[in-house]
């Protein structure tokens, strides 16, 4: 588990334990590798140290037993539960759980994690914690989501990179477009600077050796985003749903890329953005 899937990690076991009260949560994401191989990387509220570094196989125990079916299980008492086996008791019994409530992260139909959240006291847990729990789960699945994408992304172009025909550049620049696209969802600040980097060498690639220097015209962001989405072809309408924008704000920050590279139209704009080494 890198570092930047510990702290999505975190965040949704703190998250988990706000949304449902439950006083403990923890949780893994299955081993590089290992895809029937789960440890329990990340505690939120235990008293001890016990759970963390134990081994998860599917099949075996609550988790196990999510994992094999990739759904939600939960058991009210879990040392008396008949409906899984019990290679985990005396790790549980030491943390002093009873109620106990295990959640996939399954990503492309794939289980990648779980989630925990349990009480020391045997009661049910209805809906409403299922529910958060879901919730709390949906969100790491979210983030590994975009993580894969980017990393797709990024192999894609470091193999494409250094060809010149007409059809690697069109690659180049669709790749480019959607990472800067992804930019934004990035919560792991590594991850998106190496992102954002890769995306700067793309752009300056485009540039003819001998070409830099002189007025650099300066973009925001956000305005490199669009123009980026401009020049595969996107509509503006396009361009807003791709971004997470509306398309009145699309439109805004086409006209202020625009006047400041002193173009008239979105073709002329897309040029000088190329020229300028802002689009590869």
């Amino acid at each position: 588990m890198t570092e930047g899937e510990a702290v999505e990690l975190r965040a949704a076991l703190l998250r988990l334990r706000r949304t449902t009260g439950l006083p403990v949560a923890f949780g893994g994401l299955l081993q590089e590798g290992r895809r029937q191989h789960l440890r329990i990387g990340e505690l939120n509220g235990a008293a001890t140290g016990v759970l963390r570094g134990l081994a998860i196989r599917a099949g075996h125990g609550l988790g196990g037993k999510s994992m094999a079916l990739s759904r939600p299980c939960a058991v009210t008492d879990y040392a008396a539960a008949r409906h899984i086996s019990h290679e985990y008791d005396a790790a549980v019994a030491a943390e002093g759980l009873r109620s106990v409530v295990a959640v996939p992260v399954v990503v492309g139909r794939r289980v990648r994690g779980l989630l925990y959240g349990a009480l020391r006291r045997p009661l049910v847990l209805g809906d409403r914690v299922l529910d958060a729990a879901v919730a709390a789960a949906r969100d790491v699945e979210q983030a590994l989501a975009v993580r894969d994408e980017v990393q797709r992304l990024l192999t894609k172009t470091h193999t494409r990179e250094a060809r010149r025909g007409p059809g690697a550049w069109e690659t180049v620049r669709e790749v480019h477009g959607e990472l800067r696209a992804l930019a934004p969802r990035i919560e792991d600040p590594a991850l998106r600077e190496e992102l954002l980097a890769v995306c700067g060498r793309l752009a300056s690639a485009s540039v003819p050796t001998g070409c830099q220097g002189g007025d650099q015209v300066s973009l925001a962001p956000r305005e490199v985003d669009v123009l980026s989405c401009v020049a595969a072809g996107a509509t503006n309408a396009a361009t807003a749903e791709r971004l997470g924008l509306r398309p009145e704000t699309v439109k805004g920050y086409l006209r202020s890329a625009m006047r400041k590279l002193d173009a008239h139209t979105r073709l002329e704009a897309v040029v000088a953005a190329r020229g300028a080494g802002l689009l590869p």
